[in-house]
């Protein structure tokens, strides 16, 4: 059986139903939330590279790069945040959301943004190059987001007084999406920690 061929490439206009499919069910029982989330963040012009992986013509996957800032002490500075990064679950575990990944970090480096952040598991970004944000001197936008959980990739852009906190744009904190909100992910937040 041969490999299927995953062609990464910038989303189109006409992509947004597929993305919006690959959103939902990467997400699960959040999808619905996190699909408006990326269509908010397109209609505030916050949203800076949209990035699809096709399978066989078919999209599979979606990562976003969206807009935000630095709030270091000279400054605020323009970063950007890589939020949503999903797969179908029919070709997760095939290295599609590593493809992604790398993908979108370029596309940030490419950018000139002197950073990138995230929130996620650190074992997964970890093993891809992020770093645990508080290492470098940032801070989480919210304490509902697990210290290990907040992850940064740097680039030649930034400079060493480029500290401070990460102030997401309007539309994750008008749609709630910064941090784990769910009492039921406590466990996860305690193993988090241990990290």
């Amino acid at each position: 059986m041969s490999t299927p061929t995953v062609l990464v490439r910038p989303a189109r206009p006409g992509d947004a139903a597929a993305v919006r499919r690959v959103v939902v069910a990467a997400f699960e029982d959040h999808g619905e939330d996190v699909a408006v989330m990326v269509e908010a963040l397109e209609a505030a012009g916050h949203r800076r590279a949209s990035l699809v992986a096709e399978v066989d013509g078919e999209v599979v996957g979606h990562v976003q790069l969206s807009h935000s800032w630095l709030d270091a002490r000279q400054r605020l500075v323009d970063v950007l945040v890589l939020s949503p990064l999903g797969v179908l679950p029919a070709h997760q575990a095939a290295g599609i959301g590593t493809r992604l990944l790398a993908a979108a970090v370029e596309a940030a480096r490419d950018s000139g943004a002197p950073a990138v952040f995230l929130e996620g598991s650190p074992d997964y970004y970890g093993a891809r190059g992020w770093q645990r944000g508080s290492a470098l001197g940032f801070e989480r936008p919210s304490v509902r987001i697990p210290d290990p959980a907040f992850q940064v990739v740097t680039f030649d852009a930034r400079e060493e007084w480029m500290t401070g906190r990460l102030i997401y744009c309007d539309p994750f904190w008008a749609l709630d999406c910064v941090g784990l909100r769910d009492p039921l992910l406590a466990t996860l937040e305690e193993k988090l920690a241990r990290h």
